[in-house]
């Protein structure tokens, strides 16, 4: 294998580097280049004389230009162009920029800006740092993996789509490595896990978008979306290479389709370390809102009545995660179940004969037998604004991808019953939200605890002004990666999940109205470092930790890479 240009040395955050390459290759490698921040002795010593220009210009100052220029450009797709464009030039600016940036700067990096940059990836496209396995050529995923140039040892994550689920936006073929790089630059900037040691992977195994299809300019498969036996083959072949190749990596599985992200889960999860960030992230950030939320009220998780509208991946999810921690509080699983009524696009979810519903949504559905007796709008058949005006619910969450579908009747008959409702529309991006911040305070005369999937600027209602909690996964799956590494996890345990909840609860404090259930996203390396070391603590008490926890807070904190320059040690040979 060809000489790397650099090698990372032992030491604290990645601050100390081996330089073996000279003259422009220097400014061609991002974890390298530092531009014009090179001082006369380095451009001396790395043969970058008359590369640059002649001042030398300190990372404060670059930060001030980098700035400037995500400033002036007007369109979020040019303001997202232009950082991809400076990660791919310089690894440290780049996250120190977005680190100190965060709040102004995710909604640009992830959602909802990527999942434009995603529907235009072939047309945007520029060279990747990323790995493309073909299910129409699965004896070469090993040697794709081997292709990116890292050593087993020098890999903690592997973050894969299939690009089925991408966000709001449904099947998006290749484009879907966007998503991937989307949260490994989350994983870096709000976790600290260091860039080089996560491979964004995109599983191609051809799309049923037409539009795609019949695009001229697409650059994935050209065939429909392979499922069933082959699919699961495939699948199969992507674990087995990755685990030879990168046998420490976590494998961080994202927007994946419904069917196939629980199965995808449940089959490997006690076979390799895994994580879906839309079925356990999601559920994590949630359940901490809703704790918070609960907590607010003075009352118990296990006292509650859930609605969940939108029984997919996310849902369940949810639902999953809250049981468990209405277990801890001495529910047996059954009964916690029994707190919870989902709706599909085919209303609640019961188990009569006549009733589909997929697997993974078998465990809440509702007893025929209790609908007897339930006041509805059309006979046989309940859907949401049936479900709330029999439940009563406490707590009413959305992840339906159905814009709007939290109406005003339904809400105002949700806060007829209820004091302070905890209601979630968590649906992304913006435009599908199930309701607005703003109506859902204005219709119970700012009663209700909300949180959103997508941001939301603060509501001014009756001289109280809300803050609206963003229920972003960036509050738990950043920490979770950096907590598996830090102890070496083999496996991703439930307990592990919702230690992450807890640990982001910990941190909200509700004193007064308006408070956000979650904390804020300019806080979030101190949140991330929070969920890292109650997850590693998890992952110790479940027996899946490789590593020692000696110190937890002083470890977690020595694996947090810092955007700073390194020192560089040249190579003499």
């Amino acid at each position: 294998m060809p000489q790397r240009p650099y090698e990372i040395l032992p030491g604290n955050h990645g601050s100390r580097i081996r330089v073996n390459a000279r003259g422009s290759a220097v400014l061609r490698v991002p974890r390298l280049n530092r531009g014009t921040a090179f001082t006369h002795e380095e451009r001396e010593q790395l043969g970058l004389e008359g590369l640059l220009p002649e001042r030398v210009t300190p990372l404060e100052g670059q930060l001030h230009r980098a700035y400037t220029r995500f400033v002036r450009a007007h369109h979020p797709l040019e303001k997202f162009s232009y950082l991809q464009g400076l990660r791919d030039r310089n690894t440290v600016l780049f996250y120190r920029l977005l680190s100190e940036h965060l709040d102004e700067m995710m909604p640009i990096v992830y959602t909802p800006t990527i999942g434009d940059a995603i529907q235009e990836f072939s047309l945007w496209y520029q060279q990747i740092s990323g790995v493309f396995c073909s299910i129409d050529a699965p004896d070469r995923i090993e040697d794709a993996l081997r292709a990116f140039g890292r050593d087993p040892e020098q890999v903690d994550m592997l973050i894969v789509t299939d690009s089925e689920g991408i966000l709001g936006i449904g099947d998006q073929g290749v484009g879907g490595i966007q998503i991937c790089l989307g949260k490994k630059s989350l994983y870096t900037a709000a976790g600290g896990v260091d860039p080089d040691r996560m491979i964004p992977v995109v599983l191609d195994v051809g799309t049923d978008n037409l539009q795609l299809l019949n695009d001229d300019l697409y650059l994935g498969l050209r065939h429909a979306r392979v499922r069933g036996e082959r699919y699961d083959a495939f699948i199969r072949s992507f674990v087995e290479a990755a685990q030879r190749v990168y046998p420490h990596a976590m494998i961080h599985w994202e927007d994946f389709g419904a069917d196939n992200a629980h199965r995808i889960l449940t089959t490997y999860r006690d076979e390799i370390c895994t994580f879906n960030d839309d079925v356990q992230g999601t559920a994590a950030v949630v359940a901490a809102a809703f704790i918070a939320g609960v907590r607010a009220k003075g009352e118990r998780l296990s006292d509650q009545r859930v609605v969940i509208h939108g029984a997919g991946t996310a849902g369940i999810g949810v639902a999953d995660l809250l049981v468990d921690l209405m277990v801890q509080e001495g529910l047996t699983p059954d009964e916690a179940r029994m707190r919870f009524w989902a709706t599909s696009s085919r209303g609640l979810i019961t188990d009569e004969p006549t009733k589909r519903f997929r697997d993974f949504q078998r465990p809440y559905a509702r007893p025929a037998a209790e609908l007897a007796g339930w006041q509805t709008d059309a006979p046989g058949l309940y859907y949401l604004a049936d479900v709330v005006r029999n439940v009563h619910p406490t707590v009413l969450i959305g992840t339906s991808g159905q814009p709007g579908s939290f109406r005003e009747s339904v809400i105002r008959e949700m806060a007829h019953h209820v004091d302070q409702p905890i209601i979630m529309p968590l649906s992304n991006p913006t435009i599908l939200a199930e309701a607005t911040p703003t109506e859902l305070l204005t219709w119970t005369e700012g009663r209700a605890l909300v949180a959103t999937g997508s941001p939301f600027a603060p509501v001014s209602l009756d001289e109280t002004t809300y803050t609206v909690a963003q229920a972003n996964n960036a509050f738990v799956f950043p920490g979770i990666g950096l907590g598996v590494g830090v102890c070496r996890a083999t496996r991703v345990t439930d307990p592990m999940i919702a230690a992450a909840a807890q640990a982001v609860a910990s941190l909200v404090r509700i004193t007064r109205p308006g408070q956000s259930l979650l904390p804020s996203v300019r806080d979030l390396r101190r949140v991330s470092a929070t969920v890292a070391i109650a997850v590693a603590r998890a992952a110790e008490a479940d027996g899946v930790a490789e590593r020692p926890l000696t110190d937890p807070i002083q470890q977690v904190f020595d694996t947090m890479w810092q955007p700073v320059y390194p020192e560089m040690v040249l190579d003499e040979g």
